[in-house]
């Protein structure tokens, strides 16, 4: 069974962009217990948001998880997870957070209820909206 997650990075750190053209990245780095058990919980062929937050906030993108969750060789200590990711296509119109916000079908979104999350379970129903509002059919 397909799970649906949105994760958050700031452009200037690694962009869509960067991503395409890395043909895929290991997901490390999350430092929060909350983001690290959802990475935990990702599955291979899951669906993923890629979102860039802080400047211009918007979901961008669509990646794929390629495999489970292991041991983050960027944590120097604590029990950190990463996982891998591959870039499947971008938006036609980026969904900014002001869309997001402004559609009642994303009034439970975690996105808008714990903004700080970096990543975060979505519904079908919300994933498909984004799509919808994204002009990916």
């Amino acid at each position: 069974m397909i799970h649906y997650w949105l994760i958050k990075q700031e452009p200037a750190s690694y962009s869509w962009g960067e991503f395409v053209k890395d043909g895929g990245t290991s997901w490390t780095g999350v430092r929060n217990f909350q983001a690290r058990n959802n990475l935990r919980k990702m599955s291979k062929g899951d669906l993923v948001l890629y979102y860039h937050s802080i400047t211009k906030p918007s979901v961008v993108g669509i990646c794929k998880v390629t495999g489970s969750a292991y041991p983050d060789p960027t944590a120097s200590d604590g029990d950190w997870s990463c996982i891998d990711l591959i870039p499947l296509k971008a938006l036609s119109v980026p969904v900014t957070l002001s869309a997001i916000r402004a559609d009642p079908k994303f009034s439970m979104i975690p996105l808008l209820r714990q903004s700080r999350l970096s990543v975060m379970p979505i519904t079908i129903e919300e994933y498909t909206r984004i799509l919808e509002l994204g002009g990916i059919e």
